[in-house]
């Protein structure tokens, strides 16, 4: 799971930012409303966990990236003493997470979730988050559906066509990047391959600098997720299709509310894919 390289970490707030409409206030406004301390799983620069601080919400972000993790820390050193105290950020697999305490919320914005490969992948992370909550607490996350004509068209190779996904300035240098994109599905594995090419060109239009780095998700169809859901000790709250709590639409966005169930989880057993 440790895909992020440190360009991509430098590049992650320019191409991500208008990626969702309303996603960052969806989180903010929920934190707000169920309060914290609150746990962002995921959290890689910071672009939710350090708003919901802001918010008077305390959070702590965890990621897997170091270098994710030294940019939100680097913006965090920014903020008001009274809102740097309440955010604190931690190294650390979403699969087994060992922190000290219980949250009232746990939050996985930005489809961070489907960087679970496996079935154990997918079971491991969601008996770590219901450990981690304390009773009745909630776990909010997000995740696309699966628009199975769109998935067809790119069930051929890596070597397919680019497509131009982002473009904005390099952080440092000032220059124009593009953001190229092409890639692969498994429609068996339920399984994406993606290949992100960051572009730099200078003033003249030259390309001065090309790096690529690889993607990989695994999607989760509606009931799928909340059969896994419900194996794994949480009550489905609210499932909605956009941020602004829109109903579920095939294609759109899975926004799931739940709860965790105090009940003693059901004993599982996967077969390694």
């Amino acid at each position: 799971m440790d895909q992020y390289q440190s360009l991509d970490a430098l590049f992650y707030d320019s191409a991500v930012g208008a990626s969702f409409d309303g996603d960052l206030e969806f989180y903010v406004a929920e934190a707000v409303r169920i309060g914290g301390p609150a746990l962002e799983l995921g959290c890689g620069t910071g672009r939710i966990t350090l708003p919901i601080a802001e918010a008077g919400v305390e959070i702590t972000g965890s990621d897997l990236s170091p270098d994710m993790l030294r940019i939100a820390e680097a913006k965090a050193a920014r903020l008001a003493p009274e809102v740097r105290a309440k955010v604190r950020f931690t190294q650390g697999d979403m699969r087994n997470l060992l922190l000290d305490g219980k949250f009232r919320l746990i939050i996985c914005p930005f489809r961070a979730f489907l960087h679970n490969l496996t079935v154990e992948d997918q079971t491991a992370t969601l008996k770590s988050v219901h450990n981690l909550l304390t009773d009745n607490g909630m776990f909010i996350f997000n995740v696309f559906d699966p628009n199975l004509r769109i998935l067809v068209e790119h069930t051929s190779s890596l070597s397919g066509a680019l497509k131009k996904m982002h473009e904005f300035k390099h952080p440092i240098s000032g220059n124009k990047v593009i953001e190229w994109e092409c890639r692969a599905i498994d429609l068996v594995e339920q399984r994406i391959e993606e290949l992100r090419i960051h572009e730099e060109f200078d003033d003249l239009g030259r390309s001065v600098n090309r790096t690529a780095v690889p993607l990989h998700l695994r999607w989760i169809y509606r009931w799928e997720m909340e059969h896994l859901l419900q194996l794994c000790g949480f009550k489905v709250e609210a499932l909605f299709g956009d941020f602004k709590h829109g109903p579920f639409k095939h294609g759109g966005e899975q926004i799931w509310l739940v709860q965790k169930n105090a009940r003693t989880l059901f004993k599982t057993h996967f077969s390694r894919r």
